[in-house]
């Protein structure tokens, strides 16, 4: 870590970016969510640390920051592996069995909802809705939907996207 003009510690790299991030977008009002999702792509996930220097940077409490970083499900506080398997656990995919359609992932991937693989391979999370209640039970990787999914699907989307 090293002492940047602020009194967050935090690696020089980073501060950098985030330097970088705020001087571009100090003058646009409202820019809290774009230098978050500006920092985010370049950094890889929104540890504390990073939202807490922000914080300083812009003048906002923490607790503001934090309040956007949680609500907006875009955000992540911890690294993500390089394909992000989201399953719909909303009501017309649950009734359609995405609960066994997570429980498949998460036996298969030897990790819990929320986790990453240790080869950082995947990062597996539950979330409420995609907004694709027609193709339920649904799920994404990556940016990619996937609907009308079974747990038989399960292997063989694990193995596309290990091949990538």
């Amino acid at each position: 870590m090293s002492r940047s003009l602020c009194s967050v510690d935090i690696e020089a790299q980073w501060a950098e970016i985030i330097d970088r991030v705020v001087e571009k977008n100090k003058t646009k009002p409202g820019s809290l969510i774009q230098m978050l999702g500006e920092i985010q792509e370049e950094i890889g996930y929104l540890p504390e640390i990073v939202q807490a220097y922000l914080a300083e940077k812009i003048g906002i409490p923490l607790s503001e920051i934090y309040g956007v970083v949680t609500f907006y499900a875009f955000f992540n506080t911890e690294p993500i592996g390089e394909h992000k398997i989201s399953v719909c656990l909303g009501t017309a995919c649950y009734v359609k069995g995405s609960g066994n359609i997570l429980a498949e992932f998460e036996k298969l991937l030897d990790v819990k909802a929320g986790e990453t693989t240790a080869d950082r391979k995947f990062t597996l999370e539950a979330c409420r809705c995609l907004g694709a209640c027609g193709l339920a039970p649904v799920l994404t990787v990556d940016d990619k939907v996937h609907g009308s999914q079974n747990i038989a699907g399960v292997p063989r989307l694990i193995e596309m996207y290990c091949k990538e």
